[in-house]
């Protein structure tokens, strides 16, 4: 059974910082482009960055380009995101996602992913 599991949201001030991981099993990790999407409420889920199977290629949405850091470890079956000076309209429910669809780069196109994570929440607030 393939599993999704992120952790590491929590409540914090504007301008704080989190890191969210996600970590796979049940498939071949390095066989999978990775994405990070978030939903906010009331509105409609977003995509935030992806990784591509080796790593190298990691393009962003516009509104966290610079302040969030996508990254992989492909030894430990694992994705991550590093975000920095968090602001209230990045709070939502982070969720990762795995597609084979994707072979040498990665995108985020959510019809593409085969596997979702529950996620994890993420809360901005003073």
């Amino acid at each position: 059974e393939v599993q999704l599991v992120e952790s590491g949201g929590d409540l914090v001030q504007p301008g704080g910082s989190l890191r969210l991981s996600c970590l796979t099993s049940g498939l071949n990790f390095s066989d999978y482009a990775m994405a990070w999407f978030r939903q906010a409420p009331g509105r409609e889920r977003e995509g935030v960055s992806c990784v591509s199977r080796n790593g190298l290629s990691t393009p962003y949405e516009a509104l966290v380009q610079g302040r969030f850091t996508i990254s992989r470890d492909n030894a430990k079956n694992t994705l991550y995101l590093e975000m920095n000076n968090l602001q209230p309209e990045d709070t939502a429910t982070y969720y990762c996602a795995a597609s084979r669809f994707y072979r040498f780069s990665c995108g985020l196109r959510d019809d593409r992913m085969d596997y979702w994570g529950k996620g994890t929440l993420v809360t901005i607030s003073s």
